[in-house]
């Protein structure tokens, strides 16, 4: 039963986040993702990744196009 709840919990937070990007999206035109960082959903412009990865915030070789594979939502 516990189980069942958490994963309800999951799709509702994996829903909320995706309609945020959409919205976040077709607002300012800028293209978003939905990724999991620290155990819980973000969503970042690709603008703020490239940062990021600028300030060495992720691994040394992290691209952006890898940010982007392992994303759980896309926006276009």
């Amino acid at each position: 039963m516990f189980r069942i709840i958490k994963r309800y919990y999951a799709a509702w937070r994996y829903r909320r986040a995706v309609r945020k990007a959409r919205r976040l999206a077709a607002l300012f035109g800028m293209k978003y993702y939905v990724i999991n960082l620290n155990g819980s959903l973000k969503v970042v412009p690709k603008r703020t990744v490239k940062e990021l990865i600028k300030r060495r915030r992720f691994r040394k070789g992290v691209t952006v196009e890898d940010i982007e594979r392992h994303a759980l939502f896309v926006t276009t």
